[in-house]
């Protein structure tokens, strides 16, 4: 890298390029222009004699992988064959060529959510489980929890030993990893979990992939979780040359199992670790940046440091306080429209908001605007019927032993294979643990279904057909083959809707995307190539460039995007931040709310918006929240304050009308009656010995977590997140027990 390039870095930026040996923890503010630093860090690295494979390069979705390794390549020739992936792509290549060692074949099925429940559900018909008792989703979460700990089932089972009801989450733990391992299947938290089970358990592999990665960045690190954090301290622990690239202040994934003190506690973990600051800011005005570094101020648990730009100060930040959800809507659309009007796109505007619930009345008032917008967050197009067919055949294609796969598509379209018959067939394998494919040669054999084995053995013969060499080479041409092999596609012809025709115009975007990926694959090609690509696409991937709709996301999903004009929606208690957070006694929640608002304020680059509304419509009933508590927080000099009807003779926070004064909403199965607890007295003579934060147990719904206490006349309403699910309760008949 000549030293031209080098001095069109800021000084910091220069600093960490060059800073190359041991380990380095860069602490990038937001938009301080970390990705320019890590490419061309990297191409430093290959111009100072490293080879370009003993790099790896870590982010946290394939976009930002995408993107950093085709800067790498302009900078530099030889960055083509550096490894830049995500966490997950990383151990599928590890796994791929490694997981032998572990009993599994290198044809292994990545499941995702779907499957995972499918297979979950064959498990308790086979051993008469209750989905009641223990429901799918939430024995799947706890499992999710305990693979992200690298916990496994039997230590699990050893850790609740004296509580019946987890004990038997810990037996299902078991069954389903045995149930994985039996199709040949990893679920998406095994990935991880898995790759750090190689390591501990064959230290010659271990060092085989320490001496290929000799130096290793790692993007996002505030956001790693206990696996991941482990999986790098094993890579870098032979030469130390990491480089952890973060920011805590934007660490945003706590209730996914991000742990922040990764990032805080970096220097304890790696002795004599330098740490360089990346604060100058290149996308926001400093008005922005202002209002943002005031607000995390209010966080203890950080690192100092404070965003500056040397750009102009910019517009205020303009606070709309609307009479009504549907009135602050309004406001975002005529403002985006008069935008439009005046030259801007469409593209250059961002709803942000909490929770999905609140994009609703801005889609209607979108929609009657006549603005075009992208709903981020609504049905993938990975996780559409007639996609996630067409991905079931290919998998098992790919994988035979796959009978989460098979149960998809035996009976798709109809061939006269009926549930009992499939429910018999699973049982069968299960049980004798015969493959798939070896018990469909000979369905003859299997008891019971005699009358279906000439329609199983014939599916058989589809398979065998369509799993040969010259199709399985040919990603598109093989999908072709399954679309009218078959019968998908007569099946959707023949019932001429709108919806079955464009079902097939669905299939036909995925015959698309496997020629794409034919011709631009640099890793693993062919059937098992693609499949690995599609399992590990992420929501956030799939946001087009250059689409001219305006965005409306969560705020956990814009992280490491940015927009011209952001709209930060429904700024009031209660909902941003949550009522968890303000109930919770434990600091870490309302802190990390915080830092969620610092990330939303930041995604804007010139203008930015905070609306909150007097009245809002939720669960049927008409709430009034306060103010949020971060606006309070916001720097008033920066603000400009605009409202409408009553609220514009208030000055401060929003107030809340009369009980009298409320409408009525028809046509609603809800009580339109107002919630209001705000100054509601607590019973007399009754006090409870738990409080928010604190473990209890039901007698019926077993250990669960204190999430929320409102008075509620004569008693206490106790919110509970049970295994099974959240629960409000009265205290004084749910007779919880704190333990």
């Amino acid at each position: 890298m000549t030293e031209e390039m080098l001095n069109k870095l800021n000084p910091m930026q220069k600093q960490a390029v060059i800073t190359t040996d041991g380990p380095l923890l860069l602490l990038a503010g937001a938009g301080s222009g970390k990705t320019r630093v890590l490419t061309h860090r990297i191409a430093y690295l290959i111009d100072n004699g490293v080879r370009p494979w003993n790099i790896l390069a870590i982010t946290f979705t394939n976009k930002a992988a995408k993107e950093m390794k085709e800067r790498v390549s302009a900078l530099c020739e030889e960055g083509k064959d550096v490894w830049v992936s995500t966490f997950h792509s990383t151990c599928v290549r590890i796994l791929r060529r490694d997981i032998d060692k572990l009993g599994y074949t290198n044809q292994f099925t990545i499941y995702d959510t779907s499957d995972s429940e499918r297979l979950m559900k064959n498990i308790y018909k086979a051993y008469n489980i209750n989905d009641k008792v223990y429901p799918v989703k939430g024995v799947l979460a706890e499992i999710g929890r305990q693979k992200d700990r690298l916990v496994t089932p039997r230590e699990y089972m050893i850790s609740v030993e004296k509580d019946f009801r987890m004990k038997k989450v810990g037996e299902l733990y078991q069954i389903y990893q045995d149930q994985l391992k039996q199709n040949n299947a990893l679920d998406f938290d095994d990935l991880i979990f898995k790759t750090v089970m190689l390591f501990r358990g064959f230290p010659e592999v271990l060092e085989k992939y320490q001496d290929r990665f000799k130096y290793i960045m790692v993007d996002e690190y505030q956001d790693t979780n206990a696996s991941q954090y482990q999986l790098i301290k094993l890579l870098a622990g032979k030469y130390g040359n990491l480089c952890a690239v973060g920011d805590d202040d934007q660490s945003i994934y706590g209730w996914r199992g991000a742990d922040i003190r990764n990032i805080l506690d970096f220097e304890k973990d790696f002795r004599n670790t330098q740490v360089i600051k990346l604060e100058q800011n290149y996308r926001s005005t400093q008005n922005i940046l202002d209002s943002a570094n005031t607000v995390i101020r209010n966080n203890n648990a950080r690192k100092a440091k404070s965003l500056w730009t040397d750009r102009e100060s910019g517009e205020k930040i303009t606070v709309f306080r609307a009479e009504s959800d549907r009135a602050e809507a309004a406001f975002a659309a005529k403002t985006i429209i008069d935008g439009h009007d005046a030259g801007k796109s469409y593209a250059d505007y961002a709803v942000l908001y909490r929770n999905n619930a609140i994009s609703r009345v801005f889609e209607e008032a979108f929609v009657s605007a006549g603005i075009p917008y992208r709903l981020l967050g609504g049905t993938r197009f990975y996780d559409r019927l007639e996609i996630k067919d067409m991905l079931a055949y290919l998998r098992f294609i790919a994988n035979p032993n796959d009978m989460i796969s098979f149960s998809r598509i035996v009976n798709v379209p109809k061939r006269g294979i009926g549930d009992s018959t499939v429910e018999k067939f699973i049982n069968y394998c299960m049980e004798t643990e015969t493959p798939v494919m070896t018990a469909l040669s000979m369905p003859e054999m299997i008891p019971d279904i005699k009358s279906r084995a000439k329609s199983l053995y014939d599916f058989y013969l589809l398979i065998n057909e369509l799993s040969s060499p010259e199709l399985t080479e040919d990603v598109a041409g093989l999908i072709k083959a399954v679309l009218y092999k078959t019968g998908y596609n007569a099946a959707l012809v023949a019932e001429n809707t709108d919806e079955s025709l464009g079902r097939l115009e669905n299939i036909e975007e995925l015959v698309s995307k496997a020629a794409e990926f034919t011709e631009s694959a640099s890793g693993q090609t062919g059937l098992a190539g693609f499949l690995e690509e599609v399992a590990l696409v992420a929501d956030v991937d799939s946001m087009e460039d250059g689409e001219n709709a305006v965005v409306l996301m969560t705020l956990h999903s814009s992280k490491g995007l940015e927009f011209d004009t952001v709209f930060l929606a429904a700024f009031e208690d209660g909902i941003f931040p949550g009522y968890r957070a303000m109930q919770s006694e434990v600091l870490t929640a309302m802190e990390e709310e915080r830092r969620l608002c610092y990330v939303g304020i930041t995604r804007a680059k010139r203008k930015l918006y905070i609306t909150l509304a007097k009245s809002r419509m939720q669960f049927g009933q008409t709430q009034y929240n306060k103010e949020s508590r971060f606006l309070r927080e916001l720097p008033k000099e920066l603000l400009d304050i605009k409202q409408t009807g009553a609220a514009a003779k208030a000055s401060g926070a929003v107030q809340r009308p009369a009980p009298a004064k409320q409408s009525y909403v028809p046509q609603t199965r809800y009580s339109t009656k107002p919630v209001n607890n705000y100054n509601m007295p607590a019973p007399k003579e009754f006090t409870l010995n738990y409080g928010v934060g604190d473990k209890v147990k039901h007698l019926k719904f077993g250990i669960g977590t204190v999430k929320d206490i409102t008075p509620a006349g004569a008693d206490f309403e106790v919110t509970v997140e049970f295994m099974a699910g959240t629960k409000k309760l009265p205290a004084k008949i749910a007779n919880l027990k704190k333990i």
